[in-house]
Order: structure tokens, then C-alpha cells, then sequence
């Protein structure tokens, strides 16, 4: 978005500002009242660029447009900075066969398109014993993905959770 501190047209209110027209040219140290009118022929608006300049500096330019366009670079910034790229996955230590195998399918997925992915195992009640089982389901995970991930962290207890992260192999991992 655009600065929401600007000050336009009317909105400044210092007695004189240093004009810069819209080719980007300093016409000088002039009064606002002359500044509004020049601004008013020309069909733009004066536009408060640096308040804090003694004079403060003002341009004239199409306000609109110049919005638009500060909201525009706002966007494009935000598209390239790195969104979360975590997935997780969850289960439970006594799985069927066919839905390990839709579960790791996903989680192949996940690494294909350069999501870290963790994967987790819950247990419930008595399975608390039987964490070994946890485990197990975990390297039959690993043995499904046929190294196409590195484990960056390998199988963990946490509470009544056990979790190990995975994330997609590179280049610098394949050599």
C-alpha cells in the first residue's frame, strides 16, 4: 500500500515547499497557494514527498496512479518472499497398509513440491507402551519414499506425540 502519511492538494499546511514537477526537475522554493494553482493547470496533484526537508518537498504527479502503482510493488514483494513450506502429517501407530501407503504418497508429494514435511504419530491410552510400534511405522515411512527426502530430524518423543521432520533432497544432497 501506499504511504498513508502523505499529504495532498489541500491536506499541506507549511506556507512554503520545494516544487519538483512531474519530470522529476526542481522548479524551486515556491508558496503553496502558487504550487496548488501550477498543480491544478498541469491536472495533477501535489503531492508531500518529504515532509521532514526544510523546505518540505513536494511532487507533482497523478496521486491515483501513483497509488496504484506503490500498492502494485507492494504485491509483486510479497509474492516473492518465501511462504511457509511446512506440512504435516499425522497418524497413528497401529495403521492399515493401504492408508500408510496413501500417507507416504502424500508425503512424496509434499517433498516434490519442496515442502519440509512432519510427520507425526499419536498415541492414544495404552499404546503409550508400545512406542517401539511408533517407530516402526515411521522407518516403513522412510522405506516407501525410497530416498527422495533427508531427514532432518530423526524420530522424537514428545508427550504422546513421536515426530521425525523430513525435507526434499538437492542438489548439493544428491552428490
Amino acid at each position: 500500500m501506499a504511504k498513508k502519511d502523505l499529504r495532498i492538494n489541500r491536506g499541506i499546511r507549511v506556507k512554503e515547499i520545494r516544487l519538483i514537477n512531474e519530470k522529476g526537475e526542481q522548479m524551486g522554493i515556491l508558496g503553496i497557494d502558487k504550487a496548488l494553482v501550477i498543480a491544478e493547470e498541469a491536472g495533477l496533484d501535489l503531492v508531500e514527498v518529504a515532509p521532514n526537508a526544510k523546505p518540505p518537498v513536494c511532487k507533482l504527479l497523478d496521486y491515483g496512479k501513483y497509488k496504484f502503482d506503490q500498492e502494485k510493488l507492494n504485491k509483486e514483494s510479497q509474492k516473492r518472499t518465501k511462504q511457509k513450506k511446512d506440512k504435516e502429517i499425522r497418524m497413528q501407530p497401529r495403521i492399515n497398509d493401504h492408508d500408510l501407503q496413501f500417507k507416504a504418497k502424500h508425503i512424496h508429494e509434499f517433498l516434490e513440491k519442496g515442502m519440509k514435511v512432519k510427520v507425526t504419530i499419536r498415541f492414544r491410552g495404552r499404546e503409550m507402551a508400545h512406542t517401539d510400534r511408533g517407530k516402526e511405522v515411521l522407518n516403513r515411512i522412510l522405506e516407501l519414499l525410497e530416498n527422495t527426502y533427508v531427514v532432518e530430524r530423526p524420530p522424537k518423543m514428545e508427550g504422546r506425540f513421536m515426530s521425525m521432520f523430513l525435507r526434499p533432497k538437492t542438489k548439493k544432497d544428491r552428490s
